[in-house]
């Protein structure tokens, strides 16, 4: 367990190798006695900074919820992040690919959100009821670790990874299809990159976001009416250049585009 006074002090390095686009050695190297709970509060640290300077969070995103991502960090459950007014990019306006320090995409199934969700009983069906749409969307994820030489706190306290996202037109309400076999195709300036589908979520998304219900209460955040929840990668993720131009193609869903400059 850090002191209050460094996880201040590892919050604001982070911050500033955002700001800077200089990525720092990770936190886990100079402080190996850094918990998951130091590394929630570091990152709601910057979260609560960047609402006091007039951001907005608009929802939330899931890391790590695929067993694969899991087995390699070495944990037995997925990790979170904030999704932000400030982060949200968009299908017709290109992305500085120079905004970020290693952009990479991941394809997923996004649910947008009805009712607030219960805390720390939230179920699967009680997901269902409150969600009003699923849509297609990409999440934009980056690091502020140098290389991506992350562990599992680094990427907790780097707010999950996340830097960004952009949704595809299409809203499916979740009775009108089967969330656990939605089919997923990234392609890259025409070609096809990687292939997926919604069940390499948890094997159901819904259990992810029901279990993001669960999680952030124990933190003072709940899920709320109109907020985005971004469940977890269909696909591997991919790394994004200048000049790249990512289609994803969901069965069912529609697609979602996103370029980068």
């Amino acid at each position: 367990m850090l002191s209050v006074a460094t996880r201040d002090e590892l919050a604001a390095d982070l911050a500033q190798a955002e700001r800077s686009r200089e990525p720092i050695a990770p936190l886990t190297s100079a402080h190996p006695d850094i918990d998951v709970v130091d590394a929630y509060e570091i990152q709601l640290i910057n979260i609560r900074q960047r609402v006091a300077e007039g951001a907005r969070v608009l929802g939330h995103k899931v890391g790590l919820s695929s067993k694969a991502m899991q087995q390699m960090m070495g944990v037995d459950e997925p990790d979170y992040g904030h999704l932000l007014d400030e982060m949200q990019v968009f299908e017709d306006i290109p992305v500085r690919a120079d905004r970020y320090l290693y952009p990479r995409v991941e394809v997923e199934v996004g649910f947008i959100l009805a009712d607030d969700l219960p805390g720390a009983g939230c179920t699967e069906e009680d997901v269902l009821a409150a969600t009003e749409a699923l849509v297609p969307s990409i999440e934009l994820i980056d690091t502020r670790i140098t290389d991506w030489k992350i562990a599992l706190c680094d990427t907790i306290a780097d707010n999950a990874s996340s830097a960004g996202y952009v949704l595809g037109k299409t809203r499916v309400s979740p009775a009108d299809i089967d969330v656990k076999t939605i089919d997923a195709v990234l392609t890259r300036n025409g070609e096809v990159i990687a292939e997926g589908r919604s069940d390499a979520v948890l094997g159901n998304p819904v259990t992810a976001v029901a279990w993001l219900a669960r999680k952030v209460e124990s933190f003072g955040v709940r899920l709320r009416k109109g907020d985005v929840v971004l469940p977890g990668s269909c696909t591997r993720a991919i790394d994004a250049r200048a000049g790249d131009d990512f289609v994803a193609e969901f069965t069912g869903l529609g697609s979602v585009h996103l370029s980068f400059e």
